[in-house]
């Protein structure tokens, strides 16, 4: 039986697969380094091996990756470098390049400074659609790995393209996007699925960037049947 590993996005951690988790009770979903015990790694390609040690060690391989944006980068680059570790992939919210504005890095760098201006102002407003029950545990993760933490995620995401390599990627992928997506819109989950071959594309309706947890029971649902077609 594969392991299914879920791995978040910039500056989150594990409770944000709350709802994945809930359905997936034998899943696993990892913590990256500095998320928040270590130190955050400084690229894509840093968090890659670090995940790839984290399969080996747990003799979790050949895995199932599921990744949220920064976390789907990381789940790309893991199947482009070692798909005799990657069974499969499940990519939500994220694109094969994933650039970052500058004018969001310079608010960022700000919140450093001024912590409780980039909680209430940045952080809370984006999960703003998330049930409570869940979004509790997820927003005092996010406090406490902080905003320098944040940064380094997103300078990783700007840095990261792998638009010459996607078409590597040989394992059966499914690809979920929010249709209300404003940061990785549905224009990249489609290119994705126009260069991976044979991927499954789903696009969930009134889903945001972080449609895994706002709209968990469609987003389960596609990813049940994608599991269930890989027996």
């Amino acid at each position: 039986m594969n392991t299914l590993i879920f791995i978040h996005g910039s500056g989150d951690s594990s409770p944000v697969w709350h709802y994945q988790i809930e359905a997936f009770p034998q899943a696993k979903a990892v913590d990256l380094p500095g998320h928040p015990q270590g130190e955050p790694c400084p690229s894509i390609e840093q968090y890659t091996e670090w995940l790839n040690d984290y399969i080996l060690s747990n003799k979790y391989e050949p895995a199932i990756l599921a990744g949220h944006s920064m976390g789907s980068a990381i789940a790309q680059m893991h199947a482009i470098k070692y798909p005799e570790n990657t069974t499969a992939l499940i990519l939500i919210g994220t694109g094969a390049r994933l650039r970052v504005a500058p004018a969001f890095l310079s608010i960022l760098r700000d919140g450093i400074t001024n912590p409780e201006k980039w909680f209430n102002n940045i952080v809370k407003p984006f999960y703003k659609d998330i049930p409570a029950e869940a979004k509790e545990p997820i927003l005092e993760r996010i406090k406490e790995n902080g905003a320098k933490v944040q940064l380094n995620d997103m300078l990783c995401c700007d840095k990261f393209d792998i638009m010459d390599k996607v078409e590597q990627i040989k394992v059966p992928t499914l690809i979920i996007c929010g249709s209300k997506d404003i940061l990785t819109p549905p224009k990249y989950s489609s290119y994705l699925a126009s260069k991976i071959n044979g991927a499954k594309l789903v696009i969930v309706d009134e889903g945001g960037h972080l449609v895994f947890a706002e709209k968990p029971r469609a987003v389960n649902q596609a990813i049940g049947e994608f599991l269930a077609n890989l027996q």
